[in-house]
């Protein structure tokens, strides 16, 4: 993660908006604090795995109760430290726990330039792994194949802020939900498109006037990028959003997102509110 935010550093010493915002160039970006969603984060598992379901959904509980979730969350929202999680080896002849991941997603799964992975998830999947009496084998991977390897066998867990929905719940079981997300956008600190909106209608009816002339990044694979598309077509099977009327241009990683809105290569970023936030708070410097 540090290396990606290095990239976005270095990239903000050439900004030059396209946007509405201004013709000025702005090195830092701002959340504009409306939820535009509402959805529940939660682990993955196979189908057919019933028993490793019972079990997080056991250590998810035991965590809740005692005080051990709040306390994860305060290493990356208040003022705890974050803790370093270590990957062991993938070795089939051993008791593993392969947790699939997508690092890039502050503050819920980075990883440092010694390649140790921190954040909320790759925490908890550190003490689900001792609660199993098993050695925890992070993967890490393009969010778009979390799910898949999870579903083909590959991994065991799919631990990566992961938002239940029909079309995932189709192919892997999910466990309790653990974590209330939402989408927000990410604007540049000059923009003042929004600085009278005081709702989501007010948001949705800016975001509504654009055009294919617009261009909106997410992460590839998330629910950012399904509320730019839209899923209206798919009925009770997806979540009833309607979609943004300008490009959608999606990232491998969400801090390289916010580095093209920076550097005037796309308006806005459609992103969960956790990770907006922590990446926002990251580039300004905060």
């Amino acid at each position: 993660m540090k290396r990606i935010f290095a990239l976005v550093l270095a990239a903000l010493m050439a900004v030059t908006l396209l946007v509405s915002c201004g013709d000025d160039a702005s090195s830092k970006a701002k959340v504009i604090d409306i939820a535009l969603s509402e959805e529940s984060y939660a682990f993955a598992v196979s189908k057919e795995d019933e028993e490793l379901l019972g079990k997080v959904n056991e250590y998810l509980a035991q965590i809740k109760d005692d005080g051990t979730f709040d306390a994860i969350c305060d290493k990356y929202f208040g003022e705890g430290e974050p803790e370093k999680v270590a990957s062991a080896a993938l070795d089939e002849t051993k008791d593993q726990l392969v947790v699939a991941t997508s690092t890039g997603f502050e503050p819920f799964e980075m990883v440092d330039d010694k390649g140790m992975f921190y954040g909320i998830d790759l925490e908890i999947a550190a003490g689900l792994a001792e609660y199993l009496g098993k050695e925890l084998v992070i993967q890490d991977m393009k969010f778009e194949s979390v799910v898949t390897s999870v579903q083909n066998g590959q991994c065991d867990i799919a631990m990566a802020g992961l938002t239940i929905t029909p079309a995932r719940e189709e192919v892997v079981t999910f466990s309790d939900s653990y974590y209330n997300a939402a989408q927000v956008l990410i604007v540049p600190d000059d923009c003042t498109d929004f600085d009278e909106c005081k709702t989501v209608d007010d948001v949705v009816a800016i975001l509504d006037a654009l055009t294919t002339e617009n261009k909106i990044g997410c992460q590839a694979g998330t629910t950012g990028e399904t509320y730019i598309l839209g899923d209206l077509d798919k009925g009770d099977e997806g979540y009833g959003f309607k979609g943004i009327p300008a490009e959608k241009m999606a990232y491998d990683y969400a801090a390289l997102a916010v580095t093209a809105m920076l550097n005037g290569e796309i308006d806005y970023v459609v992103l969960d509110n956790a990770p907006a936030n922590a990446i926002v708070k990251s580039i300004n410097g905060d």
